[in-house]
């Protein structure tokens, strides 16, 4: 468990809000800090895979998923690079009052049905403003407690989340598509050579994608290139470097995808989560 670096960002009676950073060697448990209660992970950075039983969830920044106490899960990297998630605690009541109750399993321990959600880019911007007010120290306890509940609230609810449906041959195809894209965030792929990658047809991988999370492929990569801007738009000055690092054409092509995404330009984004 050493290998983690676990930083407390915020605790309150209501919330409790953690940033999670590991460096991807091995096979471990989740990190100490906020296991043995039921919580929510929102990944920002890089990705890993969690088994909890004969069930394996790849994460990856876009996704919400549940850590259910008492649940004996592990944690795999099959991508080299590290990863980081941003963990959020919500009082018992409360998080009761904003789950939705098909999400929950029934019974008396609060525990979620379903190993994860796909969250849209705006619960994702809500991330990265929590995490980035927290460690820059201008966010308020009451204004931090504020946008927890409301990351968790739109993340939960049904015309802002996707949850992955279908069969378990097509999950593992998706989760292998995952996987190649993450191996290499700035590259151009074509289509043919994604398929050729993981073993189908352009037409197949294309149609299985979309039935699963909900998006075209192209777009979940783009949205794995706007998660990764959100998480370093604090380390640049320049922006067309980042852009150009990430896989963006230009300046003008990052900037018109990140204002579609977030309803704000880069720069106006960073001024409101870095310098208030």
């Amino acid at each position: 468990m050493s290998e983690f670096t676990v930083a407390p960002l915020l605790k309150t009676p209501t919330v409790a809000v953690w940033d999670l950073c590991c460096p991807g060697s091995g096979e471990h448990a989740h990190a100490e800090g906020c296991v043995g209660v039921t919580h929510l992970m929102f990944p920002y950075r890089g990705l890993y895979v969690r088994q909890v039983g004969d069930d394996a969830a790849v994460a990856e920044a876009g996704q919400v998923l549940f850590f259910n106490a008492g649940e004996d899960g592990r944690i795999a990297h099959p991508v080299p690079g590290g990863d980081a998630s941003l963990a959020v605690w919500v009082e018992e009541e409360m998080l009761r009052e904003l789950a939705p109750p098909a999400l929950l399993r029934e019974g008396a321990a609060l525990a979620f049905r379903q190993p994860r959600l796909r969250i849209d880019p705006r619960a994702q911007a809500l991330v990265a403003l929590l995490r980035h007010s927290l460690r820059e120290d201008i966010a308020e306890s009451l204004e931090a407690e504020s946008l927890a509940l409301t990351l968790v609230q739109r993340s939960l609810g049904p015309r802002t989340s996707h949850a992955a449906g279908a069969s378990l041959g097509r999950q593992r195809l998706v989760d292998r598509t995952k996987l190649v894209l993450a191996s290499d965030l700035s590259r151009r792929w074509a289509l043919d050579e994604i398929a050729a990658e993981v073993g189908v047809s352009p037409v197949y991988l294309t149609q299985v994608f979309k039935q699963v999370e909900g998006l075209p492929l192209y777009r979940y990569q783009l949205r794995l290139r706007l998660a990764r801007a959100l998480d370093l738009l604090a380390q640049y000055d320049d922006l067309t470097q980042l852009s150009l690092e990430l896989g963006f054409s230009s300046h003008s092509h990052f900037s018109a995808a990140f204002q579609q995404a977030y309803g704000r330009s880069p720069t106006e984004f960073r001024q409101s989560a870095l310098q208030r």
